[in-house]
């Protein structure tokens, strides 16, 4: 896909992965659509972006479904059809998975699954009508093998690859080959979203801006995944290792105590700072 003259909106897009994602669109010539919650964020990251190119905010709460619809109407009624969606808003709450309450169980829920249907939905009608485009699906390593006290987050990025694999074969069934699904699934990120969180044993923090540029490079060369850091690539062939033998690799690899220590943002339990990653 050439991005020069195509639109990109990006959910959480006023931090974080978002809006390393985001500059590096608007440099490479897309027109930049941000959602995000937090206006005061949202207008900071689209006056950055606009040094760039093309940048407009739009503050929407992604798991409200109607303000998802009557936001992506306006969209197109203001800046055109989305070529890129980004599903990038994401929240993480760490603790045993009975220590989590409630409210906190039902948020990850529709922040990180609930609010990547609804939003694929508003625009994958647009891209099928262009016959073109590109939905990237932020999901994690953890949506590929579970990890203790993320229950819930693991739960929805495993939910998230098992939509992006689907709508993916759907497309490719329908005839629809120029629709792509990216399905990006990194390792610890520094973003503040997992601060306090100990990496395993050959997998690197992984920087915002090095991360984007995998992510803008998948969607130009329409690749299906971006697992980073390398070890992510082999997740795969080891969970074909006989279960006793992966749980103790884990332990030593440090994977099972890698949320042992987790503090994530000082605001995580606001609505404002929960929708960026």
């Amino acid at each position: 896909m050439d991005l020069k003259g195509k639109t990109a909106l990006l959910t959480g897009g006023a931090g974080g992965i978002g809006r390393a994602v985001a500059s590096r669109l608007a440099r490479a010539g897309t027109r930049v659509v941000l959602w995000d919650v937090q206006p005061q964020a949202l207008q900071a990251a689209v006056e950055e972006i606009s040094k760039d190119g093309f940048a407009r905010g739009y503050p929407v709460d992604i798991t409200d479904r109607r303000q998802v619809f009557e936001a992506a109407e306006r969209v197109r009624r203001e800046i055109g059809l989305v070529d890129i969606l980004d599903n990038n808003a994401g929240v993480v709450f760490g603790g045993d998975f009975l220590q989590c309450s409630e409210e906190q169980i039902l948020k990850t829920l529709r922040v990180n699954v609930e609010a990547v249907l609804w939003c694929t939905r508003a625009f994958l009608p647009g891209m099928l009508q262009r016959r073109s485009g590109c939905i990237v699906m932020m999901a994690s390593a953890a949506g590929m093998l579970g990890v203790p006290k993320m229950a819930a987050y693991s739960a929805s990025k495993h939910a998230v690859i098992g939509f992006a694999e689907s709508l993916r074969l759907e497309l490719r069934g329908q005839g629809h080959d120029g629709v792509r699904v990216l399905t990006v699934c990194p390792s610890f990120v520094k973003t503040g979203m997992f601060e306090g969180a100990s990496p395993p044993m050959l997998t690197p923090w992984l920087d915002p801006g090095q991360l984007a540029d995998k992510i803008c490079d998948g969607i130009r060369r329409d690749r299906v995944h971006v697992r980073e850091p390398f070890m992510v690539k082999l997740v795969p062939a080891l969970k074909a290792l006989p279960y006793p033998i992966l749980d103790r690799a884990g332990d030593w690899l440090g994977l099972n105590s890698t949320m042992d220590h987790w503090q994530g943002r000082e605001t995580a339990t606001s609505r404002e700072s929960t929708q960026r990653r």
